[in-house]
């Protein structure tokens, strides 16, 4: 990402030449950026959408007349945000020519600050060409799993949750909770939870891994230094997964019991909360925190689905690994990053090296940059395999 305007050291004309040589590199990435998302074909994809959502009989299917409305929608946005960005150039480039033409320096100020601001919304749109995957624009079902570390390892499963809590506010994504099992102590052994938001998914991937905490532990009467584990693991959300995955439900075991968390008046009344046990594949899932034991069956078997759909795949891409033979990029093992809060301040994620002293900002959701890189990497690790 190119640098924003810098503060002049020189006069006037030195800071007009400093914004017209930014705005002329942002008219590179807007047309790049008009490229790689297709405006042409967008605005074809809009007319055909809009001419079959106008159809009579639309919703006479109504997973198709979602599917519909859900895609123009997103068109529609993206074609939006793109003559949003066009607009805000242009506006950015006439203050920057009434600024020449007046020697106004106020207008120079408003197209140096319009110039900013056009490079950071440019660089969220940027963020869109590093996603490849084919359900990357999709929600998340996420599960979070306290490893090694005892107590520690619980309370850090928590903070975890928390930590993507306040990241999905950030990116002002739904996040639903759907299982939350207590530590024996404190914390959590695990928890499930549903991010809503479009690439929810292509963000969220790049967290998947074994994530590692050190810190003087709150746990330890003598107060010693503590290294505890905790795991994310990402799948799609498919709101039509059981259209998609075929379940037999003499392959699943059922089990109800009693919801232990928030959850409104049925908790710790009603056998409520549902468990299912996929037999063939071990997977288990479930889900407390619907109103009902119908809705929470309804729940778990979109999520055991999503599960289910991503083990397919990853089966069919074990297949091609096998195939191409190793990858050095396996050489990292499952740990993904450490966050070091004794004797010294750092996270460092241990993929692209990306790092910071900003632990308590990165533990109040600011995973940003650390995420960006990742998916940087991922990138260019698909640019050399391409090769």
């Amino acid at each position: 990402m190119p640098p924003s305007v810098p503060t002049p050291a020189g006069g006037a004309d030195d800071r007009a030449g400093d914004v017209r040589s930014l705005l002329a590199s942002l008219g590179d990435r807007l047309a790049e950026a008009e490229r790689y998302l297709g405006r042409e074909r967008l605005e074809a994809r809009r007319a055909e959408l809009e001419a079959e959502a106008s159809e009579p009989g639309l919703w006479d299917d109504a997973t198709h007349a979602r599917a519909v409305t859900t895609e123009l929608g997103r068109v529609g946005e993206d074609l939006a945000l793109l003559d949003d960005l066009v607009g805000r150039l242009s506006d950015a480039r006439t203050f920057l020519e009434l600024a020449d033409e007046e020697e106004d320096a106020e207008a120079l100020s408003e197209a140096a600050t319009a110039a900013a601001d056009l490079e950071r919304r440019l660089a969220d749109v940027e963020l869109r060409a590093l996603f490849a995957g084919e359900h990357d624009e999709r929600d998340a079902v996420a599960e979070i799993h306290a490893g090694a570390g005892g107590t520690d390892a619980q309370d850090w499963a928590e903070m975890l949750l928390r930590m993507y809590t306040r990241w999905a506010e950030r990116h002002g994504f739904e996040l639903e909770v759907d299982e939350a099992t207590p530590g024996q102590e404190a914390g959590l052994l695990s928890a499930t939870f549903v991010v809503r938001g479009r690439y929810a998914f292509g963000l969220l991937a790049a967290e998947r891994g074994v994530h590692r905490l050190v810190r003087m532990s709150p746990f330890d009467a003598q107060h010693r230094r503590q290294t505890s584990f905790a795991s994310l693991d990402v799948v799609p959300f498919l709101d039509e997964a059981s259209d998609q995955v075929d379940i037999d439900e003499k392959d699943l075991r059922v089990d109800t019991y009693r919801s232990s968390g928030a959850g409104g008046q049925h908790v710790n009344k009603t056998d409520s909360a549902v468990r299912l046990t996929h037999l063939p594949t071990g997977i288990v899932v479930s889900c407390q925190n619907q109103r009902s034991q119908h809705q929470n069956k309804a729940k778990a078997m979109q999520i055991l689905a999503a599960k289910l759909a991503e083990r397919q795949r990853a089966e069919r891409q074990a297949e091609l690994d096998a195939l191409a033979g190793d990858r050095t990029d396996n050489a990292w093992g499952n740990q993904i990053r450490s966050y070091v809060l004794a004797p010294y301040q750092l996270v460092k994620d241990l993929r692209s090296n990306a790092e910071t002293g900003n632990v308590e900002a990165v533990l109040d959701g600011d995973l940003d940059a650390l995420i960006e890189a990742e998916l940087h990497r991922q990138a260019e690790l698909r640019r050399h395999d391409g090769e």
